[in-house]
């Protein structure tokens, strides 16, 4: 239950409640990220073709620790 926060899962289950086919909203949700998935790792075989792997790492760690920074003064 701990997991259920995730705000596609709530999509899912108001989507199959209201339509009540669960394998329609079964079979679109899996081909949503499936999609999704592809994308994330074409997009991210590109940014590696014209990116070292050490810098894209510094940089998602700058984000990360930002993002971490901003929301802490943020809330």
């Amino acid at each position: 239950m701990a997991e259920m926060g995730d705000k596609t899962q709530l999509a899912i289950f108001t989507m199959t409640g209201s339509s009540r086919q669960p394998l329609s909203v079964f079979v679109g949700g899996a081909a949503a990220l499936t999609t999704v998935t592809a994308l994330g790792v074409f997009f991210g075989d590109v940014v590696l073709n014209y990116v070292p792997a050490p810098i894209l790492n510094k940089i998602a760690a700058i984000l990360f620790i930002g993002i971490g920074i901003w929301t802490w003064f943020k809330g």
